[in-house]
């Protein structure tokens, strides 16, 4: 998978479209992330010792891969991801759209 933690990210698709965040947590074997502030959803809070109210949340939920890409650190963009490698022999991940490394 070509998105990883704390990458910023743009919604291409869904409810969410264009909106940007954080990636907090990666799944990568169900191929989804959790974004910062992206794909709330309502929870409903069973009464507890924690919580003896009980009550109603919104939480943020997975959402698959192929709905974002990654936003190009020099000019905020969407942009894909490609990989190069350096002299001594490292593979980098780098923006297509600027070239820049990630």
């Amino acid at each position: 998978m070509k998105l990883k933690k704390n990458d910023n990210v743009i919604v291409i698709s869904g409810k969410d479209r264009g909106k940007k965040g954080k990636i907090l947590k990666v799944f990568p074997t169900k191929e989804s992330v959790i974004v910062e502030k992206i794909n709330y959803q309502t929870i409903y809070l069973r009464r507890s010792q924690e919580n003896p109210q009980g009550g109603v949340s919104k939480m943020e939920c997975p959402i698959h891969v192929s709905k974002l890409m990654l936003v190009c650190p020099r000019t905020g963009e969407a942009t894909r991801v490609g990989y190069s490698k350096l002299a001594d022999g490292v593979k980098q991940r780098i923006a297509k759209k600027s070239g820049e490394i990630l």
